[in-house]
């Protein structure tokens, strides 16, 4: 069974940076692509960023240019760099791996950005 543990969320302020990490059990490189996901109250859950085998990643317009997801192979781990954090980031954050056959879930990781 595939586990992928998230650690880094917390309280911020609105302009300071967080950083989250997603620890796999397996190699990452066994699943298609990585991503990480947010959920805010009322809120549909939304892709944030991924970064699939070849290295290629995606972002969230909303995120573009602020955020940023990277991996380390020897760790097994995938990280999401998050700057100039805004309150419409509050939100749990779920890292999630994606395979041909399934997709895995993290337990999620508060973030909250304070004004």
């Amino acid at each position: 069974q595939v586990q992928l543990v998230e650690s880094g969320g917390g309280l911020a302020q609105a302009g300071e940076s967080l950083r989250l990490s997603c620890a796999s059990s397996e190699s990452i490189f066994t699943f298609n692509a990585m991503a990480w996901y947010r959920q805010a109250p009322g809120r549909q859950r939304e892709l944030v960023a991924s970064i699939n085998n070849g290295g290629y990643t995606h972002y969230v317009d909303s995120v573009e240019g602020r955020f940023t997801i990277s991996r380390d192979g020897a760790k097994n781990t995938v990280d999401l760099q998050m700057n100039s954090l805004e309150v419409e980031d509050t939100a749990i954050y779920y890292c999630v791996a994606h395979s041909r056959m399934s997709d895995y879930w993290g337990q999620g990781t508060q973030v909250t950005v304070s004004s």
